[in-house]
């Protein structure tokens, strides 16, 4: 074998194949209408003894019709914060052809305003959002007795 193709045997052969692809296996698909029928979601997938305990971040993926593709849980941490991966948020959204998105997580505090890291990660993922093309709707901070929307505050 001359070097060029003892090279493309080892690529071949070794490296790992790439593929991409999405199926649902939900027929009913909610649509989401508000911020209220968001958060009501985003709640119920919550876990109730975790709520207060520990941070978590979550991605509510949307078509175009606003109806939900998936929730994807992105993020456990401590009592006071998660890490957020705006990559890997952006590649679960662009392998689900997601058109939209909701981010939201929760604050085991129970206060309901946003702390400028809240806002800081939010203005990043608008960004993000705006380059690719998938339309950043909402980031909704949930806690046990309610809801915090940033676009219904203007913020988003």
């Amino acid at each position: 074998m001359n070097d060029c193709s003892e090279l493309f045997y080892i690529m071949e052969n070794t490296l790992a194949e790439i593929q991409v692809s999405y199926n649902t296996n939900s027929r009913v698909k909610p649509i989401i209408t508000s911020s209220h029928a968001a958060y009501e979601l985003l709640q119920a997938s919550w876990t109730a003894g975790t709520m207060e305990l520990q941070e978590e971040f979550k991605v509510l993926l949307l078509n175009r019709a606003n109806n939900v593709l998936g929730i994807y849980n992105m993020s456990r941490g401590g009592g006071g914060a998660t890490v957020v991966d705006v990559k890997l948020l952006f590649a679960v959204a662009l392998k689900c052809n997601a058109t939209s998105i909701i981010i939201s997580h929760n604050h085991p505090s129970g206060k309901l305003e946003p702390s400028s890291t809240d806002k800081e990660i939010t203005k990043k993922i608008k960004s993000a959002s705006e380059f690719l093309e998938v339309k950043l709707l909402d980031h909704i901070i949930v806690t046990k007795n309610g809801y915090y929307s940033f676009a219904d505050n203007g913020i988003c």
